[in-house]
């Protein structure tokens, strides 16, 4: 694992204990896609969105085939994703995990204490959990209290402790661990696609070991400080281990 650091900043390898007395998470499938969500994350933000610098990350479109130069390009953009990078941030910069080890931690870990949020795309989560590694950014995460992760389905398992091989897509995967920055997993896009239907979540979380939710695109979790809190005006499943 690369550690990244600047000085005057210590940051120690996290654990769940830390991310969980810190960094605050809005864990979606769809991203913030109604009024419900949208108030949770103004209220995770502390300040309108219009007031908020994001920055949006890409990396796990990368890792997964139906992805490409196109749909990262939509992402960045803000054309196609209304209900992430175009809610109307006072600032949107683009944080590409990949190109963070080449460049050097006294450069990005400024960008990331001066934003308000992080915007993390779908994708492959294990392709994902593996630049968040490298580049540093998991390291930096538990040093980030006052910043707000908002996930988009890969962006949101990512922080699991595993995603299941159902959704494990980059062929270079280990295997389908992922984070485990909360002790619960996400099966996302319920009943969006015909594979994702209620049953194949109830054979999925028959496998995943801990307590899971499925979630559709109308439906986030919350985590601060530890309390888990689901908000959705769609449809939502938990399932215990």
């Amino acid at each position: 694992m690369t550690s990244s650091t600047v000085p005057g900043l210590q940051v120690q390898p996290p654990s769940a204990r830390d991310f969980g007395d810190t960094l605050r998470l809005l864990l979606t499938s769809g991203g913030v896609t109604n009024s419900s969500i949208r108030s949770v994350l103004v209220r995770l933000l502390g300040k309108p969105i219009d007031e908020c610098h994001a920055l949006c990350v890409p990396t796990a479109q990368w890792g997964h085939p139906m992805c490409g130069p196109a749909s990262v390009r939509g992402f960045v953009s803000a054309e196609p994703t209304r209900h992430l990078t175009g809610l109307g941030w006072a600032s949107l910069g683009v944080l590409e995990l990949t190109a963070l080890p080449s460049i050097g931690a006294e450069r990005w870990v400024p960008w990331v204490l001066a934003a308000d949020v992080l915007l993390v795309d779908g994708g492959d989560a294990t392709y994902l959990c593996h630049w968040m590694r490298e580049s540093g950014l998991a390291d930096l995460l538990p040093s980030l209290p006052d910043t707000v992760w908002v996930g988009v389905s890969a962006g949101s398992m990512v922080m699991t402790p595993r995603i299941g091989t159902y959704f494990v897509e980059w062929p270079s995967a280990p295997d389908d661990r992922t984070l485990g920055v909360v002790d619960f997993s996400i099966f996302p896009h319920l009943d969006l696609f015909p594979q994702n239907t209620l049953a194949d979540a109830k054979r999925w979380a028959a496998d995943i070991g801990v307590p899971a939710y499925a979630i559709d695109e109308q439906t986030a979790i919350t985590v601060v400080d530890g309390s888990v809190e689901v908000v959705s005006e769609g449809q939502w499943t938990k399932f215990e281990s």
